[in-house]
C-alpha cells in the first residue's frame, strides 16, 4: 500500500515522501496516529501545495540536528555512581542518567536519543552516541567516577 508521510519516521523516511507499507501497518499504526494518508488524487494535490513549505521546515530541522550535533561532538559528562570491589556499579548508567548529567551542564536532550548497545556497569570512560537527526551523529565522552571522589573535591 502506498501512503504520503505526514511526518519524519525514521524507519520509513522523510516527511511528504510516498512510501510502500504493509496495509495493516497503515491501517493500524500510520492512520490513526495521523502521521500519513492514504496516496489518492486529493492528497497528491495537498502534498504538490505543501511542498515548499515542507522543504523549509525539513531544512531548518536538519540545520538543527547539526547545530546540536556540533554542540555535543567530544563533549565529556561526568557521572557519579556508586561503586563497589573491582571497579563495579552498584546498578547501571542509563541513557536516562546520561541526559541528566547534560542537562546539568546546561544541554538539554531527550534520552531516547542516546544509542547505548548495553547500559554501562563499570567505571571508567566511554563513548556514546547521540543520534541528533537526519544521519547526523554525535559523540559524547562519558566518564563514569565512583560517588566518593565527586564528594571529596566538594
Amino acid at each position: 500500500m502506498e501512503i504520503i508521510l505526514k511526518e519524519t519516521i525514521d524507519t520509513l523516511g522523510q516527511e511528504g515522501e510516498i512510501v510502500k507499507v504493509k496495509p495493516g501497518y497503515a491501517r493500524n499504526f500510520l492512520f490513526p496516529m495521523g502521521k500519513a494518508v492514504p496516496v489518492n488524487k486529493e492528497s497528491l494535490a495537498r502534498l504538490e501545495n505543501e511542498k515548499q513549505a515542507i522543504a523549509a521546515r525539513l531544512a531548518t530541522q536538519q540545520a538543527e540536528a547539526k547545530g546540536l550535533a556540533a554542540m555535543l561532538d567530544d563533549k565529556v559528562v561526568v557521572v557519579a555512581k556508586r561503586a563497589g570491589e573491582e571497579n563495579r556499579l552498584f546498578g547501571s548508567v542509563t541513557s536516562s542518567d546520561i541526559a541528566s548529567a547534560l542537562e546539568s551542564a546546561g544541554v538539554a536532550i531527550d534520552r531516547k536519543i542516546i544509542v547505548l548497545p548495553e547500559p554501562i556497569k563499570a567505571l571508567g570512560e566511554y563513548r556514546v552516541q547521540v543520534r541528533t537527526g537526519y544521519q547526523t551523529n554525535a559523540y559524547l565522552l562519558v566518564q563514569v567516577v565512583p560517588e566518593e571522589a565527586v564528594q571529596e573535591e566538594n
